[in-house]
């Protein structure tokens, strides 16, 4: 069993709900005191997509572990609780017997001492403290809200937590309906790294290159007439022996490591469409007569009609 004090410390650090089987249901929302003992009995479930939704669980058999509360339920049991319009900070016996009978669990109508559920205490949504009643209140429980302390009185308000029924004609015939909407966004995320990186291949290159070299050749030349007066006299018997230089050229290879091309590494965004789906529930209103329940045809009609 929840006390009081453990309550405050969840409220203060925003505790967390998980289920029996060590999911998380939600975040730790608004806890409801009995009207008889003053001790915690319900709590809201901040659940569904951004926490915009809250479902009543039972605290009885729930058990808290520093900022965490286990409760004997899973979270698609909790996210199925009756919706239930506290707007009053209060809920019904009514409301109550209703939660008991979705979590199969046994609603008592009377207080510890006996007393009549129909003689309870109130509870004021702004302090959580429970306020004696002398009129004919419901035996709800109360709402304490996250931040606030279990142990600051409030006013008397003999009205709190009266049933609609012993209300008086006078009383707002009215309720609220509510529904769930969709509501989706995006966030960005990390999904993967690319890096740029350079490494040498070695490959084989072959080119032709023109070359050229000197070779050898005899030419002869006969002496007549004045070429052979002009040397006579000047030439003698003998051996004669002349050289000549050859030249020749050779391929000369040499390497240069010059720039040839810039890579650089960029993003683009690409935007495509995906579906998201999600169940969503709406409450409907529906009237009963005196004399069962009206025709599906006739819900939500006005008062107007004589319904």
């Amino acid at each position: 069993m929840i006390d009081k004090h453990q309550i405050d410390e969840l409220l203060h650090h925003d505790g967390t709900v998980i289920g029996a089987d060590g999911e998380k249901i939600g975040k730790f929302g608004q806890v409801f005191l009995d009207d008889q003992t003053g001790e915690p009995q319900w709590v809201t479930v901040r659940t569904g997509l951004f926490g915009l939704s809250e479902s009543f669980v039972l605290l009885d058999e729930a058990s808290v572990d520093g900022d965490t509360v286990t409760v004997p339920f899973d979270k698609q049991t909790v996210k199925g609780a009756p919706r239930i319009d506290d707007q009053d900070g209060h809920l019904s016996p009514a409301d109550e017997q209703e939660l008991y009978r979705y979590y199969n669990r046994a609603y008592d109508a009377t207080g510890p001492e006996g007393i009549e559920a129909d003689r309870g205490t109130g509870m004021d949504r702004e302090s959580g403290m429970d306020r004696t009643a002398d009129g004919p209140l419901g035996g709800g429980v109360g709402t304490l809200a996250p931040g606030e302390s279990a142990g600051v009185q409030d006013e008397m308000d003999p009205v709190r937590g009266q049933d609609e029924s012993v209300a008086g004609h006078g009383a707002d015939q009215s309720m609220t309906r509510s529904e769930e909407q969709l509501r989706v966004g995006t966030e960005s995320v990390e999904t993967g790294r690319v890096r740029l990186r350079k490494y040498v291949v070695t490959e084989d290159v072959t080119t032709t290159v023109p070359v050229s070299h000197e070779e050898v050749r005899v030419e002869r030349e006969p002496l007549t007439g004045d070429a052979a007066a002009g040397v006579a006299g000047e030439t003698e018997l003998g051996e004669q022996e002349e050289e000549v230089t050859l030249h020749a050229e050779r391929p000369v290879v040499e390497k240069e490591a010059v720039p040839v091309e810039k890579v650089s590494l960029g993003t683009e965004t690409v935007t495509e469409d995906e579906q998201v789906t999600e169940r969503l529930r709406k409450e409907e209103v529906e009237t009963e007569g005196d004399s069962g329940r009206v025709d599906p045809a006739n819900r939500d009609r006005s008062r107007d009609d004589g319904i």
